[in-house]
């Protein structure tokens, strides 16, 4: 079973988050959800990132890496939206990672320097989603499966950001309900 550091999206640490995580508790796996927001949660997206550059993106890695360094160095690090950021800073740059999970973001990899050598990571975000197209997401993940060793990319018909996310009206049960079998099977074999 794999051990999972799991980081929220810009609304914070909402229900929805804390339901993904205990599905993948209740297949047997060790998951963390560090809180990079203090508790506070957002009903906005916008709310939520002024947030996070009101504390700071320097801090909220640091957060991000304060989580990371009281686990082992083999575990798979996740993150919805805001909360890639800090999860593919770890996957490139802390040694023994297991994999990667991207939900609704992925950056280009050149952010953090190389890929690193055999670890797998799996990207998933809604086909249609505004934030993932025009924000350059969806060409930064195609780019990434092109140039790794085993990566993959999932879209979901729609065009809700937080479509996974049980606690929101953007909710779509049937896109989360693939996209967690998929996550599902990637930890089975990580």
């Amino acid at each position: 079973m794999s051990e999972v550091l799991l980081f929220h999206h810009s609304l914070g640490p909402t229900e929805g988050l804390y339901a993904f995580a205990a599905e993948l508790r209740e297949a047997g796996h060790t998951v963390h959800t560090p809180d990079l927001f203090d508790g506070r949660t957002f009903a906005t997206i916008d709310e939520g990132v002024a947030y996070a550059r009101e504390v700071g993106w320097e801090e909220i890695m640091a957060r991000g890496e304060r989580a990371a360094a009281e686990l082992p160095n083999e575990v798979v690090y996740g993150g919805f939206s805001l909360g890639v950021v800090p999860a593919q800073k770890l996957a490139q740059t802390r040694a023994g990672a297991r994999g990667a999970l991207f939900f609704y973001s992925c950056l280009p990899v050149s952010e953090f320097g190389a890929w690193p050598a055999g670890v797998p990571a799996q990207i998933h975000g809604a086909d249609a989603d505004p934030i993932f197209i025009d924000e350059g997401d969806l060409d930064a993940a195609r780019e990434f499966v092109a140039s790794a060793d085993d990566a993959e990319l999932f879209l979901y018909p729609g065009d809700q950001h937080y479509f996974a996310d049980s606690s929101l009206p953007s909710y779509d049960a049937a896109a989360a309900r693939l996209l967690t079998e998929r996550v599902l099977e990637f930890l089975a074999r990580v």
